[in-house]
């Protein structure tokens, strides 16, 4: 079953089982969705929706950490909510273990003899991590492994 069909099953699962919060947060991802399709004119496949998945919790880790600052807890436990329910859409994400091990396959791969080759060793691990890992962390961590 496609993700897309997924997401429409969920929302109406939602909206029979009168859930507001979740139900909220499907309409606001299908229409992330179908505003990406009608920009691009394109049918989105499983992974173009999962970067689109990716970047709504992105969006709300980051108003989270806002609404935190700003001493709002009713508005960044709202923000948690969604990003619960969006988490649910993504793939299972990698271990730290398995990260490294993808880490030292690429360096082993591309040939990778320093941080001048970082852009290389990103655009090896990218397809592999995409929505399995915070791409943040990856590249500390290539960093890391360059540096030594």
């Amino acid at each position: 079953m496609s993700l897309k069909v997924r997401i429409s099953d969920d929302m109406k699962s939602a909206m029979k089982a009168k859930e507001a919060v979740r139900l909220a947060t499907i309409r606001l991802l299908m229409a992330a969705i179908k505003q990406k399709e009608v920009d691009e004119r394109v049918e989105l496949d499983d992974a173009a929706i999962t970067a689109v998945i990716d970047k709504m919790i992105k969006q709300r880790r980051d108003s989270i950490s806002q609404f935190q600052a700003a001493q709002r807890q009713d508005l960044a436990d709202k923000e948690q909510a969604e990003v619960d329910v969006l988490s649910g859409y993504m793939p299972q994400p990698l271990s730290q273990a398995e990260i490294e091990a993808l880490i030292a396959q690429a360096v082993a791969d591309t040939g990778a003899a320093g941080m001048q080759d970082m852009g290389k060793v990103m655009g090896a691990l990218r397809p592999q991590l995409a929505g399995r890992a915070d791409m943040a962390q990856v590249s500390a961590l290539i960093k890391a492994k360059l540096a030594a």
